[in-house]
């Protein structure tokens, strides 16, 4: 039986995974990675521990199914996106720590080439995405910027950069690969998601040497091997894919219309949308993962308040000792009695896009009580979401027969009750967790022909429960959401710059 060993490295866990040819978990290992937070605003990690806790995890996961690198068909890497290393070609050793996906560092830079006359409509048309200090390209120009002597370096060919895929690959292969995938270039404000290839302009807009860059390849297909010394025989790299285009695969989503929202602390929507590039004002348009010859897209979309808004309600308001109690809570209520909770703690995400937004809570009565106000933040999560997939619908042009969703929050009972009857279709909860190892090991496996297709992975499609709309709710819905969309706009713009 062949097996796939995946990779998966996130913002605060690396860790790795053995799948047999039945998409099952053969043997699992993880580590915490510590944050580090130098500076308000400022979101750093080591990646050094980056590369040597994955190769920890990989060995042990082998270890642990009892397989050695001969049984091992190929190795996929899935990773946080926008995540950027800048390293020294001939030492392989990195010259700052790895800057994350949530720093925000570089905002006035951003600001400012915004404030460029067309710049950000030049940039969005070419990447699909708002200039945004989020994205790769400042967070390389800064390290340039604040090491000493690295533009010099850069600029005579001795460095090289990446997001956390490259970085992995690069050390997986003792410095013989330097790639990244199209779902992490896409993120990157330095690629062109029509050409599918890195753009000499955006590069000098943003100061980021194109010679540092890696080549782009697709998310499913052979690009190389690993160093023998790491796992006793050389192992394919077979699939590199962003965390949240690898959850999409790993849910089964591989055709137009198919669509996946991990819950955790935030929550990310995405949604395949075919060959045909979409169009969206609210929402980015990025690459899904690519197993052809042809680019294919998504509409993208991130809320900041998932699990998160839970956790308040514990942790800060007081109101349960747990997330389970608090649902509970919610659940002593049939309804909110009108009250409303706009989680907008940290700005609104999609599809308002507001950093302006504050929190609020309306709709208060001297009848209103505890219970009420967890029931209100309990359906914010699914009000949210429902905006989302509503705004997904309409630019994509294509409708939803399901939605699958995964992740933390999934253990909810009532919000995923709620947003099925928010948005009007079944909710399939995926019955494997770990969606997005899951689909960079299918995208591994493909590469090498352990599955010729989606239909032969059962496991893509297995749900653990569905929630079915309650009709019998309708009017109650409706209710809820002219509430809801009174309140958003009520918190909009609160705090003005």
């Amino acid at each position: 039986m062949p097996f796939i060993l995946a990779l998966d490295q996130g913002t605060t866990s690396s860790r790795a995974i053995v799948f047999d040819e039945l998409g099952q978990k053969r043997g699992v290992f993880q580590l915490p990675l510590e944050q580090h937070f130098p500076r308000p605003g400022w979101v750093e990690h080591d990646a050094t521990t980056i590369w040597k806790d994955e190769l920890r995890c990989a060995r042990e996961a082998m270890a642990l199914a009892g397989v050695e690198a001969a049984q091992i068909a190929a190795i996929g890497v899935t990773n946080q996106r926008e995540t950027v290393v800048v390293w020294d070609r001939a030492t392989g050793q990195p010259i700052h720590p790895a800057i994350v996906w949530q720093d925000r560092r570089t905002a006035d830079i951003c600001e400012e080439i915004a404030r460029r006359s067309g710049v950000a409509e030049m940039v969005r048309a070419r990447t699909g995405l708002n200039v945004d200090p989020y994205f790769s390209a400042s967070k390389i120009a800064w390290v340039l910027d604040h090491v000493e002597g690295a533009r010099e370096r850069a600029a005579a060919g001795e460095l090289a950069a990446g997001t956390i895929d490259s970085w992995l690959v690069w050390s997986l292969s003792a410095g013989a690969l330097h790639v990244t995938d199209v779902t992490n270039a896409s993120r990157t404000l330095l690629f062109d998601i029509g050409t599918g290839a890195w753009v000499p302009e955006l590069c000098a807009l943003f100061d980021v040497p194109q010679a540092m860059l890696p080549d782009v390849v697709r998310s499913s297909g052979v690009v190389g091997s690993t160093d023998p010394a790491l796992f006793g025989a050389p192992i394919p790299i077979a699939a590199a894919c962003g965390d949240q285009q690898a959850a999409l695969v790993g849910n089964g989503g591989f055709s137009p219309g198919d669509a996946k929202v991990t819950f955790g602390t935030g929550i990310f929507a995405l949604m395949h949308t075919g060959r045909e590039r979409p169009t969206s004002e609210k929402l980015a348009v990025t690459l899904a993962a690519q197993t052809g010859h042809t680019l294919e897209y998504a509409l993208e979309g991130s809320i900041f308040m998932g699990g998160a808004i839970v956790q308040w309600v514990v942790e800060q308001l007081h109101l349960a000792e747990s997330p389970a109690a608090a649902q509970a809570l919610a659940e002593s209520v049939s309804d909110s009695n009108g009250v409303v909770l706009v989680p907008a703690l940290t700005g609104l995400g999609a599809p308002e896009w507001d950093p302006y937004a504050r929190g609020a809570i309306f709709g208060l009565t001297r009848g209103a009580n505890s219970a009420h106000v967890a029931r209100a933040a309990m359906e914010s999560i699914p009000l949210q979401v429902g905006d989302l997939v509503g705004t997904m619908v309409a630019d994509s042009g294509h409708g939803l027969h399901a939605l699958r969703a995964d992740g933390g929050v999934t253990v909810n009972t009532l919000v995923m009750q709620t947003l099925a009857d928010v948005v009007g279709i079944r909710v399939d909860v995926a019955a494997m967790a770990e969606s997005t190892a899951l689909g960079v090991a299918y995208l591994a496996g493909l590469a090498v022909g352990v599955w010729n297709g989606p239909d032969d992975l059962p496991m893509l499609r297995a749900v653990g429960r569905a929630y079915e709309p309650d009709t019998g709710a309708d009017d109650r819905i409706a209710r809820l959401r002219v509430l809801w969309n009174e309140a958003v706009k009520r918190s909009l713009k609160w705090e003005r710059e």
